[in-house]
């Protein structure tokens, strides 16, 4: 019998520490590490343990794995949904390889800002802290989100009071990049006539000012929209949008082949259309969706685009669909928030349509709710994980249950 070295770390855990083979955290280590032998606290690096790609980390907070190399933080990712379902005794029959997005592919931020006397520091925050890293490099932003940092330090130095925090949320859309600026007070003619100047001098798709009362938008030359399945949809400021355009093509990848039979299907949770647009050509689809504003998008972008897409203003939660509308569709596709969407898999689970795909951003909930459903007499068929957060503990997936 072959025993296990204790000091040697074995894995990842969740929250992205090395766990050893008798059980020990350890903090900044790789699968493949060993800790010091006779109690020390050093570490023997292995050969998954790389050196970070960005001089920000481990202070940075957009970051928590940067020190493994590929295959250890593609196993991470894969191992955060089969570890899930493990918990909740849910078999899954194919579990593919993690898909996981390249560097310098996020397409949406929120970066802090705030003056630390004549200092202003710009980036994310510390993880667990308010501390501010002011950003010099970034391995993950999309170019174009990047290289608006400096010009945004620049601009915000004169208009952030001493200990006062200010958010800037960015997203790349189809005309550039949106700039959303929370905490920002910018009033008279000087100021409007700066972020006027700003915005062009930047290319900016549109320049909203949030200062508690809601977003009011300062500059927009075009309508700002976002396009899925070559149809445009108007995009409400920083409105929710897969994080990578890598990650939401691997998550659309994962289910098409489910819903490429049905003739009729439903997307719930729908958001700005993500599935329904990108995969409804020629369908008819249902897509019930609770923001209002996500609801206006996206029927503006429905009609102009004449898919036969029904959209409907509805809260699932309060209010899921019941098994008799269900059973109205070939298929069902859901993407809720984090925390899954418990009330509509237990109408599901008594429904009779024939394929569920569930997209999911947090492994925990998916798996509760897909041990519903295991129990309402569907099979999990197959996990797509996907890490389009890249380096970070946070993960994704798409999955697809048929009824037995």
């Amino acid at each position: 019998m072959v025993l296990t070295d204790p000091d040697l770390v074995v894995r990842l855990a969740a929250k992205g520490d090395g766990v050893t083979a008798d059980g020990r955290h350890v903090p900044m280590s790789a699968p493949g590490d060993r800790l010091e032998p006779g109690g020390g606290a050093g570490l023997i690096r292995g050969a998954h343990h790389v050196d970070p790609p960005c001089r920000h980390f481990p202070l940075c907070g957009g970051c928590q794995l940067q020190h493994v190399d590929d295959p250890s933080f593609a196993d991470f990712v894969r191992d955060r949904v089969t570890g899930a379902l493990a918990g909740q005794a849910v078999a899954a029959g194919v579990v593919h390889p993690a898909h996981v997005s390249p560097p310098h592919s996020r397409r949406r931020a929120s970066l802090r800002a705030a003056r630390f006397g004549k200092a202003l520091h710009l980036g994310f925050a510390s993880e667990g802290s308010h501390r501010i890293i002011d950003m010099m490099m970034c391995s993950i932003l999309h170019p174009a989100l990047f290289a608006l940092v400096a010009p945004l330090r620049a601009l915000l130095h004169p208009m952030v009071g001493d200990r006062r925090a200010v958010h800037a949320r960015m997203t790349l859309t189809d005309r550039g990049v949106d700039l959303v600026l929370e905490g920002v007070d910018a009033e008279g003619l000087a100021a409007t006539e700066m972020l006027t100047r700003f915005a062009q001098d930047n290319g900016l798709a549109r320049l909203t000012l949030d200062d508690g009362y809601g977003p009011q938008t300062r500059w927009e030359p075009d309508p700002v929209t976002v396009s899925f399945g070559g149809v445009a949809v108007p995009f409400p400021p920083f409105a929710f949008l897969q994080a990578t355009a890598d990650g939401e093509a691997a998550l659309v990848g994962a289910v098409c082949d489910a819903l490429a039979p049905a003739a009729r299907w439903a997307d719930l949770f729908a958001g700005l259309g993500t599935f329904a647009l990108a995969l409804g050509e020629g369908k008819a689809v249902y897509t019930a969706e609770a923001a209002r504003d996500l609801v206006l998008a996206l029927k503006s972008g429905a009609n102009r685009s004449g898919r036969r897409l029904a959209v409907d203003h509805r809260d699932l939660f309060r209010r899921p669909l019941m098994p008799e509308e269900i059973d109205r569709f070939d298929a069902i596709l859901l993407d809720p928030p984090r925390a899954g969407a418990r009330e509509q898999v237990l109408q599901l689970a008594q429904a009779s349509v024939p394929v569920i795909a569930y997209v999911s951003c947090n492994p925990g909930s998916f798996a509760r709710d897909a041990k519903l459903l295991v129990e309402g007499g569907y099979i999990l068929e197959s996990v797509q994980p996907v890490g389009q957060f890249r380096w970070t503990t946070h993960v994704e997936l798409a999955a697809v249950f048929r009824r037995v």
